[in-house]
C-alpha cells in the first residue's frame, strides 16, 4: 500500500526538477536576474534575522541568519514548507538533544543514538522532511561548545530558528508580491 504523501512528494519532486530544468535553459541574462532576486531575498531575510537576534541579545544571532538563508526559496509556498520543516526539526532535535545531554558531554555513542532517534521519530510521525534538520539541531545541542545549562542551547536554537523563519517568510511573501505585480504585469 502506497502512502499518498509519497505520491505527492514524488509529484512535487518531479515538478521541481522540471522547473529547474526550464530555468537552466534560460539565457544567462535571465538566470542572472533570477539569481539576483534570490540573493536579494536571502540577504534581506538574513540581515533582518541577524539584526533582530542582535537586538534581542542572543549570544549566537548568526543561527537566525543561517536559518533565514536556509529556508528562503524562490517560491513563497516553498519558503513556508521549508520553514515548517525547519521549525519541526528544531523542536524535535532540541528535545532529543536535551534528553540525551543527561548522558554527559561528548558521549559519542549517546550522540549517535540521539541522531538516529530524531531521524526515525520524524519519519514515524510523517514529517520525514524535518528529519535531517532535527539531526542537525541535535548535533548543535550536543556538540557545539556552549557556556551555561544545556537547556539554554536547545531553547536558544529553537528561538533563533523561529526568528529566522519569522524574517524569511514575510520577506519571501513581499518579494513574491512585488514580482507578481511589477515583473509579471
Amino acid at each position: 500500500m502506497h502512502d499518498p504523501q509519497d505520491n505527492l512528494y514524488a509529484y512535487l519532486t518531479s515538478l521541481q526538477q522540471s522547473a529547474l530544468s526550464a530555468l537552466k535553459r534560460l539565457p544567462l541574462k535571465n538566470r542572472a536576474a533570477q539569481g539576483t532576486l534570490m540573493a536579494l531575498r536571502a540577504v534581506c531575510a538574513a540581515g533582518l534575522a541577524y539584526s533582530i537576534g542582535r537586538a534581542l541579545h542572543t549570544e549566537q544571532a548568526f543561527w537566525a541568519a543561517i536559518t533565514a538563508i536556509a529556508v528562503t526559496q524562490h517560491d513563497y509556498a516553498d519558503t513556508l514548507a521549508q520553514s515548517r520543516d525547519q521549525f519541526i526539526g528544531a523542536i524535535a532535535g532540541g528535545a532529543v538533544g536535551l534528553a540525551t545531554a543527561a548522558f554527559g558531554p561528548e558521549n559519542l555513542a549517546a550522540y549517535l543514538v540521539a541522531v538516529s532517534v530524531v531521524i526515525i521519530g520524524c519519519w514515524c510521525l510523517s514529517v520525514s522532511t524535518a528529519a535531517r534538520l532535527g539531526a542537525i539541531t541535535t548535533t548543535i545541542v550536543l556538540l557545539v561548545p556552549f557556556n551555561g545549562p544545556v537547556w539554554d542551547v536547545a531553547l536558544f536554537r529553537v528561538a533563533q530558528v523561529a526568528i529566522g523563519m519569522a524574517c524569511a517568510v514575510p520577506v519571501s511573501w513581499l518579494f513574491s508580491y512585488v514580482e507578481q505585480r511589477w515583473l509579471h504585469a
